[in-house]
């Protein structure tokens, strides 16, 4: 059953996206064409309708994934896709060649006529600002593009960017993707949270499970060297790693939903927050993460998981 009533606005977009974008970093990689298959089925089972994605994931596979799933499905205009340019090894950087050359590889890969979200996947300093703004609203006036977001700016970087869209008379930018869980706070609870307010941009945070450490699978040295993304999650296990975990077991067992459900409602919280980036490697996991968007976590509850995150 599709639940649209859960939906949320991406920032100053005319996007209606579910509160869970379901990453397609695993696609390729961690996750055959099978299951692949069945975990954007059972996303899109479930309401979900809002797929994250790079042309450097997998090497253009997980693109090419989506979009042979969205070609058997015949549900892209249902889809709204988001994809990220600038760190692929065919068309590196952010000059206005390789975001023209990057954008219609993705387009290809994705068997679509248009991206509906398209990421600077990192922050060029060696090509003018004016020069990537200017190449992205050329591909927004084109069509091939309908709207564009940050993915590894500063705050500073931020406001640049809507001055030079001013003074250009260029399409501003409507999202920001950016690193931001229970574990990992700081880099974006300041200036980049202020920034993006003030732009009104959605805020899609990525690393949302923090490497998985938030789904409560990390809890001793043994777990983390049981699993191969061990390590990523092996900074955070520590007195306070152990302390989010606990309250998050606590919270969980009130609302009757997974530790990972939780600590994505606890980001849905939070203002300007749209829909957290998590990854599933099974569609077994799609359930558990999706619950997130239909949790309502209590004020203390909140404060509980604030406090034990800080």
């Amino acid at each position: 059953m599709v639940l649209t009533r859960a939906r949320r606005r991406l920032g100053q977009s005319d996007l209606s996206v579910f509160p869970l974008a379901i990453g397609g970093n695993v696609f390729g990689w961690k996750a055959d064409t099978d299951t692949t298959t069945d975990i954007l089925d059972a996303y899109a089972e479930h309401g979900g309708n809002f797929v994250d994605t790079a042309d450097s994931y997998a090497g253009g596979r997980s693109e090419i994934m989506i979009g042979n799933w969205m070609r058997d499905r015949r549900n892209r205009a249902e889809m709204v896709v988001a994809t990220k340019i600038g760190k692929s090894a065919d068309n590196p950087g952010l000059s206005a060649g390789a975001i023209r050359r990057a954008v219609d590889a993705s387009l290809e890969r994705l068997g679509t006529d248009f991206i509906d979200l398209l990421y600077l996947h990192i922050d060029d300093h060696t090509v003018d600002f004016e020069e990537t703004l200017l190449a992205v609203d050329d591909l927004v006036r084109a069509g091939k593009v309908r709207f564009s977001g940050a993915s590894d700016h500063s705050g500073n970087r931020l406001i640049e960017a809507r001055v030079i869209a001013a003074q250009l008379g260029v399409t501003p930018m409507v999202a920001l993707q950016n690193h931001y869980n229970l574990v990992h706070r700081k880099e974006f609870e300041g200036d980049l949270a202020r920034a993006a307010s003030q732009q009104r941009l959605g805020v899609m945070p990525r690393f949302a499970l923090a490497s998985g450490f938030l789904t409560g699978k990390y809890r001793t040295r043994a777990d983390l060297a049981r699993n191969s993304r061990g390590k990523e999650s092996a900074q955070y296990l520590n007195k306070r790693g152990l302390r989010v975990l606990a309250t998050l077991d606590q919270v969980a067992w009130e609302q009757r939903v997974s530790v990972g459900a939780i600590a994505l409602a606890w980001l849905l919280s939070k203002p300007d927050i749209v829909a957290p980036v998590a990854s599933a490697t099974g569609a077994d996991q799609v359930r558990e993460l999706v619950a997130a968007a239909h949790v309502q976590l209590s004020r203390h509850q909140l404060a509980e998981l604030d406090r034990a995150s800080v």
